[in-house]
């Protein structure tokens, strides 16, 4: 958490005294601007996702009313309109950069966390969602008619049950495939990559293969497969575990196949050959992790509520919304507190302009009084009756089709 000497500031200023921001306050990166540096400009948009401010018009306002907040990011005073001018031409590297100078502060604070569990270990999901933006302003995110849309291609890093974060992503435009992101994202370390049928092809696995990275990944139906030798499994759900070739292979690789409650058929590949069947199985229902990752930053970061039109702003907001997460992750990490991310969130929001000591002791207050629910009355028996006991340089952007 921040530091305890200042604790009579304000929330908001605190929490963004801890953003890794110092190479961004340069002279020489601002010179141009007399103003309104780059450090301040980053800053008010991280604070703009956490706090979901709503327009450029609620922006102004709510910095004219916080001159505390003002005087700590060294901001005169500045205009809504110049706020969207500068989002738009600020470089996209500063803005990823801030990202990954986030994301190195995770890392330093999950460093110990071991993954799901001591036998599968820390898991990077890869999986991508798309914003949709107004069509009549954004024809170079043209996909089809009524569709114009962004993609964010992400790398979930999952460091334990409760502990997920994003440490790259790969914004384009709607019309790039996934597979045609996952040389960027899929990378040689230590952890087990989780991927839908949209990563892999048969190039992919065989590189991968070649690499010696750990994926377990679901295959689509176009890639034919050769049993070499078949594995039992006593669990009703797995329909095939085997050793497998595929296409024109050298390496033999493993094919699970299992049908979920709804009878729907999983054909996943694997190097994992240390886990039993089951627990692939159960690995790759972790990939639910993602889809639960990216409805969080849209419904409480509001990814969705786009502040431009323009290529280049739209990738920073990408970058500067999950720079807020990982904003939040980090001072809840740090806190120790068992509040969840949305629960420590919402309190952010409720004390971001009072002093940081009243958010502070509101964190660890313990309730005064425990309940023991409610109490069932004992009925009196009659003496005659008896009874009986009985829960993101990495943008890529395709020109669109012709209408």
């Amino acid at each position: 958490m921040p530091s305890k000497s200042i604790g009579h500031k304000q929330l908001i200023s605190q929490s963004l005294s801890v953003l890794p921001t110092e190479k961004f306050s340069s002279p020489l990166l601002n010179y141009e601007y007399d103003k309104l540096s780059v450090d301040a400009l980053m800053k008010i948009f991280v604070a703009a996702q956490l706090d979901h401010w709503e327009s450029y018009e609620d922006m102004e306002e709510k910095l004219r009313a916080n001159p505390e907040f003002c005087e700590s990011i060294n901001l005169p005073s500045i205009s809504g309109s110049q706020l969207s001018r500068r989002i738009n031409d600020l470089p996209t590297q500063y803005a990823q950069d801030l990202f990954q100078n986030v994301v190195g502060m995770i890392q330093d604070l999950t460093k110990d966390r071991k993954g799901i569990s001591p036998e599968i270990g820390r898991l990077k999901i890869i999986d991508s969602t798309h914003v949709k933006l107004p069509s009549s302003l954004c024809d170079w995110a043209f996909v089809s008619k009524g569709w114009n849309v962004v993609k964010m291609h992400t790398r979930l890093v999952v460091v334990s049950e409760d502990v997920a974060y994003p440490d790259k992503i790969v914004p384009s435009t709607g019309n790039v495939a996934d597979v045609e992101t996952s040389d960027r994202l899929v990378e040689e370390d230590d952890a087990t990559y989780l991927m839908d049928r949209g990563y892999p092809s048969v190039p992919n696995l065989m590189t991968w293969q070649e690499q010696g990275i750990s994926f377990v990944v679901r295959i689509t139906k176009s890639i034919k497969v050769v049993p070499i030798e078949i594995y039992e499994s006593s669990h009703p759900a797995i329909l095939r575990d085997a050793k497998v070739n595929f296409s024109y292979a050298d390496k033999p690789i493993r094919l699970v196949e299992f049908e979920d409650e709804e009878h729907r058929l999983y054909r996943l590949m694997t190097t994992r050959w240390d886990l039993s069947a089951e627990q692939i199985m159960e690995l790759y229902r972790h990939r639910w992790m993602i889809e639960i990752f990216f409805k969080w930053v849209k419904q409480h970061l509001k990814l969705t509520h786009i502040w431009s039109t323009k290529p280049q702003g739209m990738w920073n907001q990408m970058f500067l919304a999950l720079a807020a997460y990982g904003l939040a992750l980090i001072l809840q990490l740090k806190s120790k507190t068992k509040k969840t991310l949305w629960a420590f969130l919402r309190l952010m929001r409720t004390y971001m302009y009072k002093p940081y000591n009243e958010f502070l002791k509101e964190l660890n207050r313990t309730k005064s009084k425990t309940s023991r629910g409610r109490q069932k009355v004992p009925i009196p028996e009659e003496k005659e009756t008896t009874f009986e006991e009985n829960i993101e340089n990495i943008v890529i952007i395709k020109p669109p089709k012709e209408k």
